[in-house]
């Protein structure tokens, strides 16, 4: 598929994101309503609005309270003017950087995966799960503009910048979904017409071999960083460094898909039900890559990353989906507050995704070539011994 091609849908799954997210922000205020308290709940339309809130133009009742109070006198309306105009700012640069990350991204995806029969279900889950890590990075590169416009952006910058990172994920889920089946559904008729789709021929050796590596990079932030004494190593990590210091929460944030420790005493039914969200996870990751080369039609060094970092970014949503289904609180809590989880790790995600793509598509690589070198240097039977 062409680029031209690819880019059309592409287009208009970002319009179409962009779009839902300012309806969705615009949405917030509504929750704060008498009616919608008596028909959700308090509960529920709060926890609701804290979601929301991360992709509102109206800058939230604390933001207000700390601009008017950070002046004195005549100039607190001043004061009070800049602080909410760099709101402002930083919500435009969020729109605009939804926009800007997930066009080239779904560009790619579909140019790689196209959605056409046999693909259809594989480039609608990648897009899907593109539209999550496009929006976690719009968010963190318009969090500066944000801890700024609160007046305190001197003070602990990144452990700040840490906390505001996973902002309004949990809509991200929802509006990546429609987004990602408008661009497939664009994508499917912009694909009539452009000839035969070329499919990558991959030995099934080398696709295992591939999938093995790849997953066991992801292995290294869940199994190994996410244990719970080097997380804690990780998480006071903090050289004197200025408004650089305290890099610990952000570290984490970054290289961590999870967090476990060994089973406590008498608890060793339900840490091995509690880690089984992470074996659904690795297992999800593997059979991904197993089939990823086989999908692309090229399985380039930079299809095989951005594929990697949606099957990481999916498996990880599974072990999430599953964790809620068996946490025995839900009944208590409620399925609103347990779907709060959903979308926590995606800047792990895209951190180890991209190593484990490029691990990936260098050792499929090295692979093919030996499994081809070797072929064409093996001798072809006897037929006279054959017959023997």
């Amino acid at each position: 598929m062409t680029y031209w091609r690819a880019a059309i849908p592409a287009l208009v799954g970002g319009l179409l994101l962009t779009a839902l997210l300012w309806w969705a922000g615009a949405s917030a205020q509504a929750l704060r309503l008498p009616g919608s308290t008596d028909v959700l709940g308090g509960r529920a339309a709060s926890e609701l609005e804290g979601w929301l809130i991360a992709w509102s133009y109206d800058p939230p009742a604390s933001l207000r309270y700390a601009a008017e109070s950070g002046g004195i006198a005549d100039t607190a309306a001043a004061d009070a003017g800049r602080y909410l105009g760099l709101y402002a700012t930083a919500m435009q640069i969020r729109f605009f950087a939804v926009f800007a990350f997930f066009v080239p991204g779904a560009v790619l995806l579909v140019r790689r995966l196209p959605p056409v029969r046999g693909r259809l279900t594989a480039a609608l889950a990648a897009v899907w799960a593109w539209g999550l890590v496009a929006g976690m990075l719009a968010v963190t590169v318009s969090a500066p503009w944000l801890i700024a416009a609160y007046g305190h952006g001197s003070y602990r910058l990144l452990p700040q910048l840490a906390s505001m990172i996973g902002a309004g994920r949990q809509v991200l889920v929802g509006t990546a979904l429609v987004a990602a089946v408008a661009t497939v559904v664009v994508a499917r008729i912009t694909a009539k017409g452009a000839g035969p789709l070329p499919q990558e021929v991959v030995p099934a050796r080398a696709a295992r071999l591939s999938a093995s590596v790849g997953t066991a990079m992801i292995a290294v932030s869940l199994v190994v960083l996410s244990y719970q004494p080097v997380a804690a190593a990780i998480q006071t990590f903090s050289p004197d460094g200025g408004l650089f210091a305290e890099p610990g929460d952000l570290l984490r944030t970054w290289l961590l898909l999870g967090a476990w420790d060994t089973p406590a005493t008498g608890g060793f039914g339900d840490w091995i039900l509690y880690r089984a969200a992470d074996v659904l996870l690795l297992a999800v990751v593997w059979c991904a890559l197993r089939r990823l080369p086989a999908l692309l039609t090229r399985a380039t060094v930079p299809a095989m990353a951005v594929g990697a970092v949606c099957a990481t970014v999916l498996a990880l949503l599974a072990s999430q989906l599953l964790r809620i289904s068996t946490d025995g609180s839900g009944l208590r809590w409620g399925l609103l507050h347990l779907s709060g989880v959903l979308g926590v790790g995606v800047p792990a995600a895209l951190t180890w995704g991209l190593v484990a793509g490029v691990a990936a598509a260098v050792t499929l690589r090295v692979s093919v070539r030996r499994t081809r070198t070797t072929s064409a240097t093996t001798p072809a039977p006897d037929p006279a011994r054959l017959d023997v």
